[in-house]
């Protein structure tokens, strides 16, 4: 068995138990519609493959066995169009409960790290960002990881820089408090008022201070080195989803770039929990 059906084949079960059609049929019958657990999957082989709607279709095609695993037929396949247009239905909230769902498929340890990266969107023409004001050259990304396992818990996109790291990482934890133990975050993150946050959560804060008075040598020491160091597990994956899945992002919309971000850390997780 491959790789790619070894992928589709944790993709199909949790994407129906999200979508909750498992029992109705993947291609149109009677002048119905596909369903959704259909477009989610073609979706996350899009991004598994990571190419353009027109090539992926016609990848598929030559894939029978690949689709099959959906229980769609080369003829079933949607046009490209009608794929792409299938990705504006598609909610953020069935990304994040699909991101969460193929976080489980690791066991998390519920200790936790955050961090930050970018990622840049594709080249567009002078023309077309002309006539859409498209501006925002790069996408804000934090991602929530397990430490121990190197899945993704949580992920929060934005198109600017303004605001607080700190305020961005207690609104994640107050999304995640009941599956976190621990939460480890650089110096960009030192701000007391997250630290009372975290707290609050029954969540240990493992921050280091910014060194402004004696005392914070103090604070730093109390802190458990082995583990506050697991924090550069959020680069690990960073670089990883980077390499194998892309750095920019196709959609051109702001609302589709976050689902795609999403769908990238779904597909992550999921080649992750096949490879082991």
């Amino acid at each position: 068995m491959t790789q790619i059906s070894r992928f589709i084949g944790e993709v199909v079960p949790v994407v129906k138990r999200v979508t909750g059609d498992g029992d109705e049929s993947a291609a149109p019958e009677g002048g119905g519609g596909f369903a959704d657990y259909a477009f989610v999957s073609l979706h996350c082989l899009r991004v598994y493959l990571d190419t353009p709607y027109r090539m992926t279709i016609d990848l598929l095609k030559e894939m029978p066995q690949i689709i099959g695993e959906i229980g769609l037929e080369a003829d079933d396949l949607p046009h490209p169009s009608t794929l792409c247009k299938a990705f504006d239905d598609m909610s953020m909230s069935v990304c994040r409960v699909l991101l969460r769902q193929s976080a489980q498929l690791h066991d998390p340890s519920k200790h936790g790290a955050i961090d930050a990266t970018f990622y840049e969107r594709s080249a567009a023409s002078r023309h077309y960002c002309q006539r859409t004001s498209y501006r925002v050259q790069k996408l804000k990304v934090t991602k929530l990881v397990d430490t121990d396992t190197q899945a993704i818990l949580d992920v929060h996109c934005s198109t600017n820089r303004k605001g607080s790291d700190a305020d961005l990482c207690a609104q994640i934890a107050r999304r995640n408090a009941g599956d976190l133990l621990s939460l480890a975050a650089d110096k960009g993150y030192d701000k007391q008022a997250l630290r009372e946050a975290l707290r609050e959560l029954d969540i240990r804060p493992l921050i280091k201070h910014r060194i402004f008075a004696a005392y914070d040598h103090a604070h730093n020491a109390r802190i458990d080195d082995d583990c506050y160091n697991q924090r550069s597990m959020t680069e690990t994956v960073n670089s990883a989803v980077k390499r194998s899945l892309g750095f920019a992002v196709r959609a051109r919309s702001w609302f589709r770039e976050f689902r795609e971000i999403a769908l990238m850390c779904v597909v992550y997780n999921i080649k992750r929990a096949v490879k082991q």
